[in-house]
């Protein structure tokens, strides 16, 4: 491969598209970045237009090659990663979407899969290793086919295409030509068996999906497609939902090493190897990557709020100006002095998994400042990180030394200080924070040959700095306890508040 040759990563996020320029010792050359609307039609609900995706997209990608002085022609290869679970559904003949994305953090269907819960539980997890949840995208197909007029007369003709994110920027970028998705994607949408890695048909009558809907399953690194128009004759050749991305970005590609991203939620995952493990710790169990014929699995927790937690301190309670301003204040106290933050506005995730919890603040006296709710939240977002690391090395029985960290929030130094503390081993951040969108780029790269091994990509790996545990494990205990304690008072909120309705 030409030395002059560059990968071009595409970032399709949940609040924004980017597009990154990414040179073969693995540094970012240009990037473009443009938000897009978030759509709330009723509470509970999340949506967003395809077409603005792919608007926002494709015009990133421009904007990134204009950036860095580039034509197609300069572009080994595509990678993209993206927002998972979000679930668009299109005519095929026509192309245009049949109803607005609903966004991985829609609750719609929860119900419906409480009750899935319940009666299937057991058998879904065997098979895809989730637990039944409005999160993932099986349940939203299944809404869009009973509440959207003739759709699902339409899906049964065989007229109609299911993608997430990815499947939708492949078909936008290939005029229609390829429909697929990788499988990791696909081992997030509840219809996927991680054992046999293909659909399964037992799912699909379960949530009455049409198997003519669904994507060509294909590997996270290998050529799958090629570009038509707008950047044309580029193969695509890299595909990984944001969170498998940002572990293989942060180069966790042995059993036991793990990464937690600090996003606007927070998704901690562990590398388990060549067989999947089913979690008795209600953790999910997924697929990390498939690279060759060679696949991968990992656990994974997810953390409803993170990042999400100091824009409420942000924007509505108004104790900050900036997101940044939250260390300073934080740090002017030496402790949260007894105040716990439960930041579960929209639930806790792993390994709680309560739809009914909601955010607390408990602990407050009179000199309760600002400040200490500051910390106190720092706290809240580290100690949910804590209980998900715990069940992972119960689950796993692979001890870590350290917990490699990305995302916005990783910047952080007193949260990730914090983390270290409550968690008793290291924290490491990377030089280079953008492991989703390097990952992307490397899965892409190393189908084309423009890196020739996982090793050469490993030694580019740099660490910014270390974060070692401060307090002892007395210390922690104490923490966790009290932690637990303000758990318990946030949980299954809303289906006392339901019963005494």
């Amino acid at each position: 491969m030409a030395a002059q040759k560059f990968i071009l990563a595409l970032d399709q996020g949940t609040t924004s598209s980017r597009a990154m320029i990414v040179d073969s010792a693995g540094s970012v050359r240009a990037i473009a970045q443009t938000p897009f609307r978030q759509i709330f039609p009723h509470p509970g609900w999340v949506e967003h237009s395809p077409t603005e995706i792919w608007s926002s997209q494709s015009g990133v990608a421009t904007a990134a090659l204009a950036k860095a002085d580039l034509t197609e022609r300069d572009i080994a290869a595509i990678g993209i990663t993206n927002q998972r679970e979000t679930t668009i559904v299109w005519d095929r003949g026509t192309g245009e979407p049949v109803y607005n994305g609903i966004v991985w953090q829609d609750r719609r269907t929860a119900e419906f899969c409480e009750s899935l819960r319940r009666s299937e539980g057991e058998a879904i997890q065997a098979k895809t290793g989730l637990i039944p949840d409005a999160y993932f995208s099986g349940s939203k197909i299944r809404w869009i086919l009973e509440n959207v007029v003739e759709t699902r007369t339409k899906a049964e003709a065989g007229r109609l295409a299911f993608g997430t994110v990815d499947s939708w920027l492949i078909w936008k970028m290939t005029k229609g030509a390829r429909h697929v998705t990788d499988v990791t994607n696909a081992s997030r949408t509840m219809l996927f068996n991680i054992h046999t890695m293909d659909w399964d048909d037992d799912l699909l009558r379960l949530l009455e999906v049409p198997r003519s809907m669904l994507p060509e399953v294909v590997a996270s690194s290998g050529e799958c497609a090629t570009t038509t128009g707008l950047l044309e004759g580029i193969p695509i050749a890299g595909i990984a939902g944001d969170q498998q991305a940002a572990l293989f970005g942060q180069m966790c590609t042995r059993p036991g090493m793990a990464k937690c991203t600090y996003g606007t939620g927070a998704f901690m995952l562990l590398n388990i190897g060549s067989e999947p493990i089913a979690s008795k710790h209600r953790l999910l169990t997924t697929v990390a990557w498939k690279i060759g014929d060679q696949v991968e699995y990992a656990f994974e927790g997810s953390m409803l709020m993170a990042g999400a937690v100091v824009q409420w301190l942000r924007d509505d309670l108004q104790m900050i100006r900036t997101s940044a301003e939250i260390e300073a204040l934080a740090a002017s106290v030496n402790s949260a002095d007894g105040v716990m933050v439960v930041p579960a506005f929209a639930g806790l995730g792993a390994p709680h998994w309560d739809q009914h919890a909601r955010g607390t603040i408990v602990g407050l006296t009179r000199g309760s400042s600002r400040a200490h709710i500051a910390r106190a939240a720092l706290e809240g977002i580290a100690l949910q990180a804590t209980d998900v690391l715990e069940a992972m090395q119960a689950d796993s029985g692979l001890p870590l030394a350290q917990l490699r960290v990305d995302g916005g929030a990783a910047a952080n130094n007193l949260l990730m200080q914090i983390q270290a503390d409550v968690l008793g081993i290291e924290v490491v951040r990377p030089k280079n924070a953008e492991a989703t969108v390097l990952g992307a780029a490397y899965l892409a790269g190393l189908a084309v040959g423009y890196w020739p091994d996982k090793e050469a990509i490993a030694s580019q790996w740099q660490m910014d700095r270390i974060f070692r545990p401060a307090i002892d494990a007395e210390g922690r205990r104490k923490v966790r306890a009290v932690w637990r304690r303000a758990l318990e008072r946030a949980r299954d909120w809303t289906r006392e508040e339901e019963s005494a309705g």
